[in-house]
């Protein structure tokens, strides 16, 4: 049982929390999420549960099935498929617009998420992954923020979001991550292409970056 939960944002708090257990699997796809467990396992009450439930279901963490209940959001390959397509057709438009209108601060920006990035070593062993994720997460963006397009850029958050769970699932089901993970120096390539201004060049990276991540992660589905 976890300790009580107070504060002004309760149900944000509480929110984060079955999150951060969806993510780590420790609430498993397609497990059914009901109440009353739930405010035995966080110490806090059904109301913040409830809604923090409703806003996870915003955010495709969870599914509500009328009159039934509520479950993890369950995973499949076709699924995890479209996601990574339809990140790549966001991601492919916003460098292109972001090497176009990028700025000086937008470069420097990209500079210190790769340095911040290449700091954290997903290959060993004592890894904090949720750390690495957080790095990874922001260098992809800050390629993506020169592009001026801000509606464009939620709806990557939104995909890449849901993508993050999917990751998640595969490390803690592949306790060998660590030895098998390597990115092949694919980062450091996708920042040099992008501050050379080599759209071309920057697309083809990012489209095998994709390809590779998703046929590792299809592995342990």
């Amino acid at each position: 049982m976890r300790n009580s939960v107070s504060s002004p944002t309760l149900t944000n708090q509480v929110m984060e929390v079955i999150r951060q257990d969806i993510l780590l699997g420790e609430l498993a796809p397609g497990q059914k999420l009901v109440v009353a467990d739930l405010k035995q396992r966080y110490d806090v009450g059904a109301s913040p549960i409830r809604e923090a439930l409703v806003q996870l279901s915003w955010r495709k963490y969870v599914k509500f099935a009328p009159q039934k209940g509520c479950w993890v959001s369950p995973v499949s390959l076709p699924e995890l498929e479209d996601l990574f397509e339809t990140n790549l057709v966001l991601s492919k438009v916003l460098i292109e617009r972001a090497i176009q209108n990028g700025d000086e601060a937008w470069e420097l920006n990209i500079l210190t998420s790769y340095h911040k990035l290449s700091r954290v070593n997903p290959a060993e062993s004592e890894v904090d992954f949720v750390e690495w994720e957080q790095r990874h997460s922001q260098f992809h963006l800050a390629l993506l923020e020169g592009s001026n397009s801000p509606i464009m850029l939620e709806l990557y958050r939104e995909v890449y979001e849901q993508i993050e769970r999917y990751r998640h699932i595969w490390v803690c089901q592949s306790r060998q991550y660590q030895e098998r993970y390597h990115d092949n120096g694919e980062h450091e390539a996708l920042m040099k292409a992008v501050l050379d201004r080599n759209t071309e060049k920057a697309v083809s990276i990012l489209n095998n970056h994709f390809e590779r991540a998703t046929d590792m992660i299809k592995t342990y589905l």
